[in-house]
């Protein structure tokens, strides 16, 4: 059956109809702008404290888009008699995205999370030489790079995040000096105070009283036999010599 004049016509102009009825998709860019996955592959961060001057990251691309350059920098010693080092100090960092193929292998490889993907995603130029972006520019597309998802609640901390926490915990410790409680020395003093008096009078009651002269019991003791006491010889008969102690009569004191 020949097919009727003018049916794809009207099957145009019936698609056409169907969609002007529904609600417009089209983002209106620039003037909305567009609202992006988190993972977007824009443009390269970098971050350039953490940067070692490793190299990695230009050996490992596949496009040799990536530029460094850098020097030598001798580091004094830290305690005298130690020796000195030497550093890497980054002069260059750019890269050609004329020639990147946005494969994120430098990312992947940086040992010290250096570089980041960025959002960022106007950078168009009219002339090609200009898609070469030095650190500077590399470095203001940093701060647009989204933080990071959140953990698991039972994940383990990341060990940068903790090392850089003791660190800061504890420059902290150094610079705050000690406070002290106003009249700490009082509150101990006031404390050991009753522990001090019984210790005190423990000891005074441990040491022996003084002797008084009216007790008996405390009396120096003496040679003398007392009155009565038969039973030892006088001292006066034994002291003269060539006599012999006679015995004394009942009665006789």
């Amino acid at each position: 059956m020949a097919p009727i004049p003018g049916s794809g016509l009207a099957k145009g102009l019936a698609v056409t109809l169907r969609t002007m009825t529904r609600k417009t998709v089209t983002e209106q860019y620039p003037d909305a702008q567009p609202d992006l996955a988190p993972r977007t592959r824009g443009v390269i961060g970098l971050f350039e404290e953490n940067c070692t001057v490793c190299m990695l990251c230009a050996r490992e691309c596949p496009d040799w888009c990536i530029y460094i350059d850098s020097h030598k920098e001798t580091v004094p010693a830290a305690t005298p008699g130690g020796r000195e080092r030497s550093r890497n100090v980054l002069d260059r960092f750019a890269i050609d995205f004329s020639l990147c193929m946005y494969c994120g292998i430098c990312i992947e490889v940086c040992p010290f999370d250096a570089l980041f993907w960025s959002p960022e995603f106007e950078y168009a130029e009219t002339d090609i030489r200009d898609l070469t972006h030095e650190r500077d520019k590399l470095r203001e597309w940093m701060w647009t790079v989204p933080a990071p998802p959140a953990l698991d609640p039972g994940a383990e901390e990341p060990k940068e995040i903790a090392a850089a926490r003791k660190s800061a915990e504890k420059l902290a410790a150094q610079q705050t000096p000690p406070v002290t409680e106003p009249h700490a020395d009082e509150q101990v003093r006031a404390a050991e105070g009753p522990t001090r008096a019984q210790g005190d009078s423990q000891q005074q009651t441990d040491q022996p009283r003084p002797s008084s002269p009216s007790s008996p019991s405390t009396s120096p003791p003496s040679d003398r036999p007392a009155a009565g006491d038969r039973s030892q010889p006088d001292p006066s008969a034994s002291a003269r010599p060539g006599t012999e102690p006679q015995p004394k009569q009942e009665g006789q004191e």
